[in-house]
């Protein structure tokens, strides 16, 4: 079952699309949006699947469904939570500036809280006040959860996934430094994100989720050429079900929280630093990481990061080659 919300209001119109992204069908006044349907799920999901059925075969009343009407599917969230699934990502950050990583690293996930009072729907331009911010963009998997009670294994946590989704998680990577030299995390240099325009459920997914990851690439274009196509299932030190663990471990999570897989980063098939797609290697989710890779090569980057009127594109498709939840398509604009 794929969801989408539509432009509508503070938190959208909530619509469930044809598997092909082609129609939709408005769930009507007993879900009216997403978090509705999370609040009481076992209640709506039922009627929503329904509709599912009759909107892939064409027997109820349905309406042409475009990615640039949509909201991001949670257009505002109770919670967004980003952690760093992929260590080789955060092993890179450290190498680049000659410094090791902490063993704790790879059995403790990292995880921030970011803002989610308000996202950017996925055909959103990315606001920019100053190109001296370094902003960049991150390619990513995330999932909102049901209700999770606090001390909640990472097996049961994976019951409680009910969407999956993608996300461009902007970052302003020249203001990061003076944030964490205070100890306080990030704050100024992580605005608004932005997620596809569809939410997936994971049965929907197929052989594509198991083991509370998604094994698919993650395709990233940057101005019209392929920046990076990292398989999202290989090299994820932390599943879901560990990050929604530990982001549980404390305090209850309410339904509709979002839980982030952090840049999607691979190795390369030597273990060492993955290549560009331009030699042959699965690129990059984020520019950072290759500005990593060339410090690492040559001592200092070459990529610069995102100007105005850069455009970033985020995909993922099937094996049919069909996109599973639509587009993210952005251009950095002036703010």
């Amino acid at each position: 079952m794929k969801l989408a919300s539509l432009r509508h209001g503070r938190d959208g119109k909530l619509v469930v699309v044809s598997d092909d992204l082609a129609w939709c069908a408005h769930a009507g006044p007993e879900v009216p949006t997403l978090q509705a349907a999370l609040d009481d799920w076992a209640h709506a999901a039922p009627r929503l699947h329904a509709l599912a059925e009759g909107v892939n075969a064409g027997t109820i009343l349905r309406e042409r469904f475009h990615e640039r009407e949509a909201a991001s599917p949670l257009p505002r969230a109770y919670q967004w939570a980003d952690g760093s699934a992929y260590v080789n990502h955060v092993a890179l950050v450290r190498q680049a500036r000659g410094a090791k990583i902490p063993e704790s690293f790879w059995v403790d996930p990292l995880m921030y809280q970011g803002g989610s009072d308000v996202f950017l729907g996925p055909r959103d331009a990315i606001p920019l006040k100053d190109e001296a911010w370094g902003c960049d963009f991150e390619a990513e998997v995330a999932v909102i959860v049901d209700d999770v009670e606090r001390g909640v294994t990472p097996e049961q946590a994976r019951a409680r996934i009910r969407l999956v989704m993608l996300v461009n998680d902007v970052s302003l990577r020249n203001l990061i430094p003076a944030e964490l030299e205070k100890g306080f995390g990030f704050f100024q240099s992580k605005p608004a994100s932005a997620f596809s325009p569809v939410a997936v459920t994971p049965d929907a997914l197929g052989e594509a989720w198991r083991d509370g990851k998604l094994h698919l690439p993650i395709q990233v274009t940057l101005n019209g050429k392929p920046f990076g196509k990292a398989e999202a299932g290989e090299d994820m030190t932390f599943d879901f079900g560990q990050l929604i663990a530990h982001a549980a471990k404390t305090r209850d999570l309410a339904a509709g929280t979002i839980i982030g897989s952090g840049t999607v980063s691979n190795r390369d098939a030597d273990g060492g630093p993955g290549k560009p797609v331009s030699e042959g290697g699965r690129g990059y989710s984020c520019i950072a990481e290759q500005r990593m890779i060339e410090t690492i090569q040559s001592g200092k980057p070459t990529t610069s990061f995102l100007k105005y009127g850069d455009r970033v594109e985020i995909e993922m498709r099937d094996a049919r080659n069909h996109s599973i939840f639509g587009r993210i398509e952005q251009d950095v604009v002036k703010d």
